[in-house]
């Protein structure tokens, strides 16, 4: 049985901070090398590889799904960030030595398969239930004004000069590592875990199944995974839409609107944490409906201003819809699994989610589908999966 205490930490606390500059350090260096990596494969002229690449980092957070949530509840949380947060360094400097982006990319999937379990998982051990749905919009607010960074950088780093964007990214990878060093060292949720991969997959899909059965989390699970897959794809499909409906064929322009997507984020996760808590967390939905018809608006836009008020957008519908479907399932999980296996099973089915989503864009990009059509069926899909996913709440939640 996992160890279901907290600390009931103030939400300031210095170790609160210590885990906050971690995370907005590793994000914004994983936003940053992603522009450079997709830089990389452009220049070779191989663009048709950016969604293969966005796939070699999915891939190691399902294939490693029944073991990484062990590893975080088995051991201190902040000690597992620092290996994760290793492992990304070692996957920048492969990149930057000249091993084949793709590879490098999914080395540092693996660093961040690893990562994400604690990083998510120690919020529940710092903090009762009633700071949890704060705690974690600190934690998505830090990561998004990161990703706003990394990514607005990665752009114009990319632009100007591949050593200075690698450099500046281990530099950040490096700073996450110290930070981690400051993390509490709190006891392991679980550390009586046998470490028998078969036995592991096996606990490991016991553990989806329990959530599963649970109707908070599994209303957490389908939510997160529908909303990190469209917005995977959406970040993918900016690429090739900004020169089609903009006419601009930079990496600055499709980064600075994934940063206004960020922006939305932070909002969104701010709104929630005012307006939402887990006794109301059906109030989320309002956010995940509204994502579907804010990218079905991408179709008429076809100025950069514009472009971003509806990237804003969709960032804040989907910061609010997000944020406590996290907290929920952290809390469940913390009392069921553990928060590292609960945070496991999270990233499995957002991480699957992801690769089809992904792998949907890319076939239809492949067959020459127009990315306005894309759209129409991308929105379309999302508005659906989400209206679906509310109504079966609201009869059983």
């Amino acid at each position: 049985m996992a160890h279901r205490e907290s600390l009931n930490l103030p939400l300031l606390s210095k170790g609160m901070m210590a885990v906050l500059f971690a995370q907005f350090l590793s994000a914004l260096a994983d936003n940053a090398i992603l522009i450079a990596a997709i830089a990389i494969v452009k220049s070779q002229g191989l663009p048709n590889l950016v969604p293969l690449l966005q796939e070699s980092f999915v891939a190691p957070f399902i294939l490693l799904a029944p073991f990484v949530g062990q590893i975080s509840d088995a051991f201190p949380k902040g000690r597992v960030m620092f290996i994760g947060n290793s492992l990304k360094l070692a996957g920048a400097i492969a990149m930057l030595s000249g091993i084949n982006p793709i590879s490098a990319y999914a080395l540092i999937g693996i660093g961040a398969a690893v990562y994400s379990p604690a990083k998510y998982g120690i919020l529940s051990q710092m903090f009762s239930s009633s700071s949890l749905v704060r705690a974690n919009g600190m934690m998505e607010g830090s990561t998004i004004v990161a990703i706003l960074l990394g990514v607005l950088l990665g752009g114009w780093l990319a632009d100007q000069s591949l050593d200075w964007a690698f450099t500046g990214v281990m530099a950040a990878y490096t700073l996450a590592l110290v930070a981690n060093l400051f993390i509490p060292r709190l006891p392991a949720e679980n550390a009586s875990v046998n470490f028998h991969p078969v036995r592991l997959v096996k606990q490991f899909f016991i553990s989806c199944s329990i959530l599963f059965k649970n109707p908070d989390s599994r209303f957490s699970l389908l939510g997160t995974a529908v909303f990190w897959g469209s917005g995977t794809t959406l970040r993918l499909m900016l690429f090739a839409w900004v020169p089609a409906a903009l006419l601009i064929t930079d990496n600055q322009t499709p980064a600075n609107l994934m940063g206004a997507v960020s922006i939305g984020i932070v909002l969104g996760a701010v709104s929630a944490g005012l307006w939402v808590s887990l006794a109301k967390v059906n109030r989320a939905l309002i956010g995940g409906l509204l994502l579907g018809p804010a990218v079905l608006a991408l179709i008429f836009v076809h100025d950069f201003y514009f472009a971003a008020v509806v990237m804003v957008a969709i960032g804040l519908c989907g910061g609010f819809f997000v944020v406590p479907l996290n907290a929920l399932l952290q809390e469940r999980g913390h009392e069921t699994i553990g928060a590292g296996n609960a945070l496991a099973v999270q990233n499995f089915t957002e991480n699957l989610a992801m690769l089809c989503f992904v792998g949907g864009y890319s076939y239809a990009a492949s067959m020459g589908v127009a990315i306005n059509t894309i759209i129409i069926g991308f929105g379309s899909i999302l508005l659906v999966a989400i209206s679906v996913l509310a109504v079966f709440r609201m009869r059983r939640g």
